[in-house]
């Protein structure tokens, strides 16, 4: 019995789907941090870190945080999304309030690429660092509502991805993320994509 070579990849495509090696149409696993940077040789990254945005040259918002979101692979939103963190409103640099978060929902996750593991990583399994952004739905501990952006320009990121987080919080909108300084240890992020 002889079998055609057309057939021979449609049992090999259908095989390498089965297992798994063919990710086609597969929902995202993603963790998210807001990380701290050790300006080690190579750098280290673990969670626990701080981000800040802005609404304007007064109001400041300062964020930390952690979690994980399923995306679903028809790119919709997703209710499988857990974590939070804490949060400090400022006026002026003068404190208006603080507390926690908690992440309610996930409105939308863009991959754009895996990053090459030049860092050392304390948070997810090598090779798994990824580039991307994610918006989330959170609930404030203080009764108001809003979403928490988290977007990821890493080692190896395409242009157009902004690194930090933004946030609005009921009708304040933190639209603009503050960058990550040389030395500084704040405003970065993380994506692992297990």
């Amino acid at each position: 019995m002889r079998i055609s070579r057309g057939w021979v990849s449609v049992i090999t495509v259908l095989f390498s789907m089965a297992t798994g090696s063919i990710a086609l149409g597969q929902a995202d696993h993603v963790r998210w941090d807001i990380i701290s940077l050790a300006f080690t040789t190579p750098p280290t990254v673990s969670a626990g870190g701080i981000a800040f945005a802005s609404a304007n040259a007064t109001l400041t918002i300062k964020l930390t945080g952690s979690g994980t979101f399923v995306a679903p692979a028809s790119g919709g939103t997703s209710g499988a999304a857990t974590g939070g963190g804490t949060w400090e409103t400022f006026v002026s640099d003068v404190s208006t309030g603080s507390g926690t978060y908690s992440v309610a929902s996930l409105s939308s996750w863009q991959f754009a690429n895996f990053q090459p593991p030049v860092n050392n990583d304390l948070i997810g399994p090598v090779g798994r660092g990824a580039n991307g952004n994610a918006i989330l739905r959170i609930e404030y501990s203080d009764g108001s509502k809003g979403v928490l952006g988290v977007g990821c320009h890493g080692p190896g990121a395409p242009a157009g991805i902004q690194e930090g987080v933004i946030a609005t919080k009921d009708f304040v909108t933190y639209w603009t993320a503050q960058h990550p300084a040389p030395g500084v240890d704040a405003n970065r992020t993380s994506f692992h994509v297990q």
